[in-house]
């Protein structure tokens, strides 16, 4: 089946020229998006503030809305080093949560989609925006998900680690969290010990990579340890922070792999939840970026992608190892995860 493309009408509302983060690096992911693939629906409705106060403090949404309010049309502003808001960024927010919302309702209904939105959303904690990111996207649309189904899978091949989705779910034995990204890089978390806590012990595997990693080293990545923790994890949708800022080419990656590598990690994912995939995208700079995406794409719609060639370094073999040994889930013991009841909280520390 076909994968659904949705696409954000409103983006260009938040957009700064010359800044990495801007409407164009959106339009240079589209061009990888065959027209005719993109679904001629209505607008989807912005995410409402109670969806987003799942995941975000409501002092937090507050101050956000009045700050942008407070800009003239023409003004930016700077909310850290790296994220700039404009007048109506609030709303673009609201509304990037919203498409990823719709991707993940439309993989429970037995579609894969992939939201193409911005801005992005993974770094974006409970009380601050980070590293371009006002609202978490992905963890808006899974914490969503979790008022009707009992576990969610969250994957994320950004570049850079998903702080806040992790901080968002570091506590719940109900989303398993997988996020593979280059060490020693912005913003500094993401490492291999960080395995969560409470009942969320073991539900977070995080694999850092060396710089120049390749698509044989993130191949090996799912192989050995994302793909048999979704088997064992089994869950009701699987949600993927798709930033390809890991394209050889991406100025703010530092990483090796090529578009095609993209489509083998999408193709690891459907074979082992047997389900849909809900992509909402996040980083990716570089000039290759629609050549990753058509890779996705094709393998969504059920094309085979060719495996990465080449052998995975030791440092790659290592983390895969150490994951393996300090997650239930890879261990084979038996994991304290919950029955997946709807009322059950999100944090369960």
């Amino acid at each position: 089946m076909e994968p659904t493309v949705l696409v954000q009408p409103d983006a260009a509302r938040h957009d700064l020229p010359g800044h990495p983060e801007s409407q164009a690096r959106l339009e240079k992911a589209l061009e990888g998006v065959p027209p005719a693939s993109v679904r001629p629906l209505s607008p989807v409705p912005p995410a409402p503030e109670e969806a987003i106060a799942r995941v975000h403090a409501p002092v937090y949404i507050a101050a956000l809305r009045a700050r942008c309010a407070s800009l003239r049309e023409d003004q930016a502003g700077y909310l850290d080093p790296d994220t700039y808001i404009r007048r109506h960024s609030f709303e673009t927010a609201l509304s990037a949560a919203g498409y990823a919302i719709e991707a993940s309702r439309l993989a429970l209904a037995g579609t894969s989609a992939f939201a193409f939105v911005r801005p992005p959303g993974h770094h974006a904690e409970r009380i601050h925006p980070m590293g371009f990111c006002l609202f978490n996207n992905v963890a808006v649309a899974a914490a969503d998900a979790l008022e009707r189904v009992g576990r969610v899978a969250i994957v994320d091949w950004d570049v850079h680690h998903g702080n806040g989705t992790q901080s968002a779910f570091f506590a719940t034995d109900r989303v398993l969290y997988c996020s593979v990204h280059r060490r020693f890089h912005f913003p500094g978390t993401g490492w291999y010990s960080e395995l969560g806590t409470g009942r969320g012990t073991g539900f977070t595997l995080n694999a850092p990579l060396p710089a120049g990693s390749t698509g044989a080293d993130y191949d090996h990545i799912f192989r050995e340890v994302f793909c048999p923790a979704l088997a064992e994890f089994r869950p009701d949708l699987v949600l993927v922070s798709a930033g390809q800022d890991a394209l050889a080419d991406d100025p703010l990656g530092g990483m090796a792999l090529e578009p095609g590598d993209f489509g083998a990690m999408t193709d690891r994912l459907l074979e082992v939840p047997g389900r849909p995939l809900a992509l909402v995208l996040e980083g990716g700079y570089g000039p290759r970026h629609g050549e990753a995406v058509a890779a996705i794409l094709r393998a969504l719609g059920g094309e085979a992608a060719d495996r990465p060639r080449g052998t995975p370094g030791r440092e790659v073999r290592l983390v895969a190892e150490m994951l393996a040994a300090g997650s239930p889930l890879l261990r084979g013991a038996p994991s304290h995860r919950s029955s997946g009841t709807k009322e059950r909280p999100l944090s369960d520390a």
